[in-house]
């Protein structure tokens, strides 16, 4: 007995020896003042907000957030009972009502400030009504920790410079520093308790963890999440399509984004086809080793339309060259221009017949067969009833001005990790011929072989002026995810590009987009097609040169996009850098060829 009394006594002092669990946590010393509060050797001040305007935007509190300080961020929210708060609006409704009478009746101008309350007040009590709407009382508290006053001044007048610009007073809890240290902590104690009464909308755009994370474990670096400073990692193949549109004015960073994307998809294999409209993808090309094509009438490069795919092994003969004919006939069509329904038919079986002359038929296989010539549908067509017009107007592909563009074999290949088919030099009258002519002969190498391919399709607002070539640009962002290809759209004329009939499906079947800086006169066209907030729509107005909006799926986030000093000067844009490149090379030659 004596031993148990005596091991029941030590383990009472034990317990009288170890301090509790609040006497671990707490600071060794506090001292509190007026405007701030001392935690150990830490200042900290709360504020908090007293005030909102009528309107607020959707994550209007991400700039607090978002801030470079440490901060401790306290929401309360207290219900209110509904029929009270209904009572109440009752009361505040029939008093301004008859404000408003009475006003009247004095022959007063009308006063907007008593009617716009009246209409809050009336659409209020309505949605309360029908149980879609809750109000509450809520409160935001803000706690500032710094190493001294000067921190704690800068940014307490960042957060108010902040709020103020939206309209939100926020005031400093002086002379209550310890209740709003308290009601910041984590301990769900309101000892501030400035409460704002308000309904479900505007407290739900206080919620400040609206930003999405674009980051995999696979993928390229796009950007920055402007939202929460995170990166962008992200695998386009891993969406429903690998598809991509990219719109923004001239300047907005477009193409250095799309630069960026293509130099960084080819340090993962993946393949690149460009069809460049202004030689901005030459340097990358040679830096990368890749190949320039130039598209032009005096062109040594040739591509021949009448080129045939070659079938896969779980492809009928006879579909591939059905197919190739329809694709061909749209390309005859941006051509000749509009054809009447008898010239449509006309032109279906002199296409078939010229493959015939060469041997080539439907059923039979034509691999490694001499394709036909341009020339030859001419013959064949001079040789039909009913094909006068036609003729007349191939003629000039043939044996006119032209002639030297799409009558030659091809003498291209499509083996380098990145090809560029660059259409600058090309007359603006053949310029949605080129870019269908080469998206042609690149579909016909694409879809002969399963590899993980970019076609990027610059200015592709030249194809959907006509509508044969826009139908064919909208056929292949359909097509190519079956063969493992994401097409990339880029315009500049965003509103003739969404108003087509072609265009939008584009939009739609991409699930990958970019938007940059857009101009005031586009800017709503973007709005509804992108279903933007007011928030954002305001943020593509004023963005600065590669910043803009992320769109991945369902996802979507600001983004500004970065790039290495090496990067940059691979795929630099700007006038200035690149004569400054071309200078140092002269320089860099001449030193190497004295030494």
């Amino acid at each position: 007995m004596a031993l148990f009394k005596k091991i029941k006594e030590e383990k009472i002092n034990l317990e009288q020896k170890q301090p509790a669990i609040d006497e671990l946590l707490a600071p060794s010393a506090v001292s509190i003042s007026p405007n701030n509060i001392q935690v150990g050797e830490r200042l900290a001040r709360t504020i908090f907000i007293s005030n909102y305007p009528r309107f607020l935007n959707s994550n209007w509190f991400s700039q607090i957030i978002n801030l470079d300080q440490e901060l401790n961020i306290a929401f309360h929210i207290h219900p209110e009972d509904t029929g009270a708060i209904l009572k109440k609006l009752r009361d505040r409704l029939a008093r301004l009502q008859a404000q408003a009478i009475e006003e009247q009746e004095k022959g007063k101008v009308r006063d907007p400030v008593l009617e716009t309350a009246i209409t809050d007040i009336e659409d209020l009590r309505d949605k309360l009504q029908l149980g879609t709407d809750r109000f509450f009382r809520f409160g935001l508290y803000v706690t500032i920790l710094g190493k001294d006053q000067k921190e704690l001044d800068e940014v307490e007048k960042k957060i108010r410079n902040s709020m103020e610009a939206q309209l939100i007073s926020a005031r400093s809890s002086i002379f209550r520093m310890k209740e709003g240290f308290t009601s910041t902590l984590p301990l769900g104690k309101d000892e501030l308790s400035v409460l704002s009464p308000l309904n479900t909308e505007p407290i739900s755009s206080s919620f400040p963890f609206v930003s999405y994370d674009l980051t995999q474990d696979q993928g390229i670096l796009y950007g920055i999440n402007l939202h929460n400073n995170s990166l962008i990692l992200f695998d386009r193949f891993s969406l429903e399509n690998a598809n991509e549109v990219v719109f923004g004015t001239s300047g907005a960073g477009k193409s250095f984004y799309v630069k960026l994307e293509v130099l960084r998809s080819i340090l993962f294999g993946t393949q690149v086809f460009v069809i460049d409209p202004e030689h901005e993808y030459k340097h990358v090309a040679e830096t990368l080793g890749g190949s320039f094509i130039k598209i032009s009438i005096a062109s040594e490069n040739h591509v021949n339309p009448f080129d045939l795919p070659s079938p896969r092994e779980d492809e009928r003969l006879e579909d591939v060259f059905r197919s190739h004919v329809l694709d061909l006939t749209g390309l005859m069509r941006v051509m000749l221009g509009k054809l009447t329904p008898e010239e449509e038919s006309i032109l279906d079986e002199a296409l078939i017949q010229t493959y015939a002359i060469k041997d080539i038929y439907p059923e039979k296989d034509f691999s490694g067969k001499e394709p036909p010539l341009m020339g030859d549908f001419q013959n064949v067509l001079e040789s039909m009833a009913g094909a006068d017009s036609l003729v007349i107007r191939i003629k000039k592909y043939t044996e006119g001005t032209f002639s030297g563009f799409l009558n030659q074999p091809t003498n291209v290949g499509l083996d380098n990790q990145l090809i560029v088919f660059s259409i600058r030099d090309m007359e603006d009258e053949l310029k949605p011929i080129a870019m269908y002519l080469v998206l042609n002969f690149i579909w016909t190498k694409v879809r002969k072989e399963l590899r993980k391919r970019i076609l990027v399709v610059d200015e592709a607002w030249w194809l959907l002026r006509n509508e044969a070539g826009a139908n064919f640009l909208l056929n292949t962002a359909k097509r190519a995810r079956k063969y493992f290809l994401g097409l990339t759209t880029i315009s500049q004329d965003v509103p003739d590009f969404i108003n087509s009939p072609f265009g939008k499906p584009i939009v739609t079947n991409s699930a990958l987009q970019l938007l940059t800086r857009q101009s005031p006169a586009a800017i709503e066209s973007v709005k509804e097609t992108f279903n933007l907030t007011e928030a954002e729509k305001l943020t593509l107005l004023a963005s600065r040169v590669g910043h803009g909006l992320f769109f991945a799926g369902s996802n979507h986030a600001a983004i500004r996009v970065v790039a290495s000093y090496t990067e940059d000067q691979i795929i630099t844009s700007d006038p200035r850098q690149i004569l400054e490149i071309q200078e140092a090379k002269k320089e860099w030659l001449k030193e190497t060829g004295s030494q």
